[in-house]
């Protein structure tokens, strides 16, 4: 069983309270009414499918139903770390605090 670690509730849940919301720290365009169709489309649906580390958005739907970010290898399919909504993206290069 995969658990998630939900940054709200401080608890790591199995994954079936969770449910995936897509690549995470997608910017919406400044100006939409300037996009073509084709930049329209690559907004919308193109996102990156990298093998290794990913940035994602995540929702505990049966539990404090917000939404938050994690860092998932898709190799391995293990959770790096999350974090909640909003906050930027961390750098993974610098090293961090063990945890407690």
């Amino acid at each position: 069983m995969l658990l998630i670690h939900c940054p709200y509730c401080e608890a790591d849940l199995p994954e079936v309270e969770f449910a995936y919301a897509g690549e995470a720290h997608i910017a919406r365009p400044a100006d939409p009414m300037a996009l073509s169709d084709e930049e329209w489309r690559d907004y919308l649906f193109i996102r990156s499918n990298p093998r290794g580390t990913h940035y994602e958005r995540w929702r505990h739907i049966h539990g404090c139903a917000r939404f938050f970010n994690a860092v998932r290898d898709t190799v391995s399919d293990k959770f790096v770390m999350t974090y909640k909504a909003g906050l930027p993206r961390p750098d993974l290069s610098a090293p961090r605090e063990a945890a407690e």
